[in-house]
């Protein structure tokens, strides 16, 4: 399922699977003069190719390597024979072999699916990037993912953020996050005069100054309490029922890949099999 809206320059497309005639976990992708931020998932880069099919597309760049953002990749470059796609080098392998680089879990093989290989060129921090009318500065920001970037483009104060910005207040995190290196990152591009942030799982904030600010202050906050019922002794399983609150439908969907306990445990620097031997 694709949805097209447009912000100026900017064409936003939102993409998803179609279940039961609706579209299931929504990603974003854009297009700004001839170059592609993220391309969806697989099941949707069909739809994404027919509304491309006019554009004079000659890149596109990764801001990770999640199959979310990178679905429609190797469908555009099977199509455009010139199509350069760039990403962070930490991405590259897995660009090119997704199937066995990037093992999914089944919530995410229904969801959003295998992407097919595609051939890309890395991108290094602070690195510009032209295209016909616009310059964007590549921002270093791991912690989603990381091989995680952003785009900064400074004279007009576009901030495309990928998944480092969602909003409201998270309860869970995903295995391989790094919530410290989220807030890191969030604070690296709060520090940006942006008037406009473009994110890749929510909606489009115009003066975003407030909400990253507040995002940053959540998350710190949240940090604190977590270390501070550690120091008291407290267990991971209580630190969780404490601050977290009760289970959350997207721990059953995910099998728990997804969880209010990997967010207590990246905040503690553990993962499970640590808090298993401890």
């Amino acid at each position: 399922m694709l949805k097209i809206t447009t912000y100026n320059d900017v064409t936003r497309f939102d993409l998803a699977r179609t279940l039961a005639g609706r579209g299931r976990y929504w990603t974003a992708a854009y297009l700004v003069d001839d170059l592609m931020v993220d391309t969806g998932c697989a099941f949707s880069a069909p739809e994404l190719a027919e509304a491309l099919s006019e554009a004079p597309l000659v890149g596109i760049v990764n801001t990770h390597s999640h199959e979310d953002h990178i679905g429609a990749n190797g469908w555009l470059q099977r199509q455009r024979d010139e199509l350069e796609i760039r990403a962070h080098p930490l991405a590259l392998p897995i660009l090119a072999d997704p199937r066995g680089r990037q093992p999914l879990h089944p919530y995410r093989r229904v969801m959003w699916g295998w992407p097919e290989p595609s051939q890309g060129k890395p991108l290094s921090d602070g690195e510009v990037i032209e295209t016909r009318h616009y310059r964007f500065q590549v921002v270093y920001t791991p912690g989603h993912s990381p091989d995680h970037i952003c785009l900064y483009e400074p004279e007009q104060g576009w901030l495309f953020s990928g998944d480092l910005f969602v909003g409201g207040r998270d309860r869970a995190l995903r295995a391989g996050y790094d919530v410290w290196g989220i807030i890191s990152s969030l604070k690296r591009i709060a520090a940006l005069p942006a008037t406009t942030l473009f994110p890749s799982s929510a909606r489009v904030r115009h003066g975003p100054a407030a909400e990253l600010a507040a995002k940053i202050a959540y998350l710190e906050k949240l940090g604190q309490q977590v270390l501070a019922l550690q120091r008291q002794g407290r267990s991971v399983n209580e630190i969780v029922r404490t601050l977290l609150g009760g289970p959350m439908l997207i721990e059953v969907i995910t099998l728990g890949h997804f969880s209010r306990r990997r967010l207590v445990l990246s905040y503690l620097g553990m993962n499970e099999e640590d808090s298993a031997a401890g």
